[in-house]
């Protein structure tokens, strides 16, 4: 561990499991049910569904997710929880409409997080489901307190909010940002929890719960049917990975752009980087340049791999990252638009057990709160994933009525010599693979435990036309936390145009543990939002 670094958070430890996410409540949630004998499987299904109560802005029933899945054996799966464009969602409905609404009923997707927590139950679970809903629904029927980050989001996004009554009435006071430990109670959303413990997530793509979803979304204005619903499934997928340093990296497949993330590492990983030295402009301008380049290739051929190719073998093949190294210039900075020429909201959590099963899981709304949109008396606040659509003929990532979109979600997991090194992630849209980048180089590299690398000043890097949201903005701005304020000037000269905000005030909000050599799971959280990490 790096002695000369210090965290404000203690390190989190403990030689039975560990839970990291974005909320102590959620996190709790987790850890109850480890200390009960479930496994970290069962405990993400806990966490999961008690974050889209306690966290209602990231993500909940109304988003989507990935889980990448350790079995304690070696191997490995991915459980891809997203749902797919509404069958009456064509480009000629939004080109006449004038775009891609970033929220509103049009803003709404097909859900598929409650699919993919009922593969991993089913294939995966120990405990009886109703038992893992249970805390979502107490939390739900008896309340959270509003922080002070629920605070900041909720004025942030009252003008989302306020058109939509039942959501209006959850989730601000007034019109109004709830005061700091204030009770959010969401009785319609514990009744559709209190039905699903019952049920299962049956009846919630395909049951009586389902009709009055898709009613609720139609008299919104939306275009999500029960057709719709019926029809989402989750997928089993495998990991993609690559090697970096002795490490492997597991990462979660297309449709996700996790593999932007890979290809980040096969490009550092051709230089020293420990040589650069922790934080100065040389190490940020590396990372930065080969960020744009993992970025172009993104938006070339980030799709969902039914409905395009997505040449893998190539994108993370030495011969690519060789390529890709020898065109940055340490000397200047490029200038590389994905494209000829709103923030994204996600919450990441993470899990090991006892038995070193282990899963790196990412849901998200897309925006804070979704649309905006509360679909009938369920409780359900729905995403607005359309956005991630772009209209644009001969775009990889062109919406397809009945398809999936791409998705920024992505949750690593690495190993070393075969067995679990650590699990690593954070909510952010463009800026998680970027995060999880500076997380892994802070811990492989220069020897960070995973409070210190989770709390390590941080940047992110813009180019025109990457933002996820239509209609997919950016400009050239390098953010850096305070705590890089020494490296703007070298930043400056190399062309990077830096924009310094201060700290703890940068993108995004990390969650990790490491599985110590001697099996302590030691984990870290980050005080950027309401992270909190616990163990036993």
């Amino acid at each position: 561990m790096h002695p000369s670094l210090r965290s404000h958070r203690p390190i989190i430890m403990g030689r039975q499991g560990a839970v990291a996410s974005n909320h102590p409540v959620a996190t709790q949630a987790g850890l109850d049910v480890l200390r009960a004998g479930g496994t970290a499987m069962d405990a993400t299904i806990a966490v999961s569904l008690t974050l889209g109560v306690v966290e209602p802005h990231m993500s909940g029933l109304g988003g989507d997710g990935f889980f990448n899945i350790h079995t304690g054996d070696g191997s490995g799966t991915c459980v891809n929880a997203t749902g797919a464009a509404p069958e009456a969602a064509t480009v000629a409905r939004y080109r006449a409409a004038g775009g891609v609404p970033v929220q509103g009923p049009l803003s709404i997707q097909t859900p598929g997080l409650l699919a993919g927590l009922a593969m991993l139950h089913a294939a995966h679970g120990t405990l009886p489901w109703a038992r893992l809903v249970a805390p979502a629904e107490e939390a739900a029927r008896e309340g959270f307190a509003a922080t002070h980050a629920y605070r900041h989001f909720a004025e942030e996004n009252r003008r989302r909010l306020w058109p939509d009554a039942a959501s209006a009435a959850r989730f601000l006071d007034g019109g109004e940002a709830p005061a700091l430990g204030a009770l959010v109670v969401q009785p319609e959303l514990a009744e559709t929890l209190a039905e699903i413990g019952r049920e299962g997530a049956e009846g919630f793509y395909r049951g009586r719960l389902a009709a009055r979803l898709a009613a609720g979304i139609g008299t919104a204005g939306g275009l999500v049917a029960g057709a719709d619903l019926a029809a989402c499934t989750a997928e089993r997928q495998a990991p993609i990975s690559v090697a970096y340093r002795g490490f492997e990296v597991r990462q979660t497949p297309p449709n996700s752009t996790g593999f932007s993330f890979l290809q980040m590492l096969r490009i550092v990983e051709r230089f020293d980087v420990a040589a650069l030295g922790w934080a100065s402009p040389a190490l940020i301008h590396l990372l930065v340049e080969a960020k744009k380049r993992a970025f172009l290739d993104r938006e070339a051929h980030g799709t969902d791999p039914r409905l395009g190719d997505v040449p893998l073998e190539r994108l993370l093949s030495a011969g690519h990252a060789a390529a890709h190294a020898a065109a940055i210039d340490l000397g200047r900075a490029a200038r590389l638009p994905v494209r000829p020429m709103a923030e994204t909201d996600t919450t990441y959590f993470c899990v090991v057990d006892r038995a070193g099963r282990a899963v790196s899981a990412i849901q998200s709304l897309n925006s804070a709160f979704g649309s905006g949109v509360t679909a009938g008396d369920t409780g359900v606040l729905m995403n607005n994933r359309m956005a991630y659509w772009h209209l644009d003929d001969g775009h990889p990532n062109q919406l397809r009525p009945g398809q999936r979109v791409r998705h920024t979600m992505n949750a690593p997991m690495i190993f070393r010599d075969g067995a679990l090194w650590g699990v690593l992630g954070t909510p952010g849209a463009d800026n998680q693979v970027q995060a999880n980048l500076q997380v892994l180089v802070a811990m492989a590299d220069f020897g960070l435990d995973p409070q210190q690398a989770v709390e390590a000043p941080r940047w992110t890097s813009s180019q025109p036309g990457q933002a996820a949201n239509y209609p997919h903005g950016g400009d050239e701005t390098l953010t850096l936390e305070a705590g890089l304020a020494a490296a703007a000037p070298g930043l400056e000269a190399l062309g990077h145009r830096v924009k310094l905000v201060p700290p703890l005030e940068g993108a995004c909000s990390v969650a990790a543990i490491r599985v110590l050599e001697n099996g302590m799971r030691a984990a870290g959280s980050d005080p950027r939002r309401d992270g909190w990490a616990a163990a036993y």
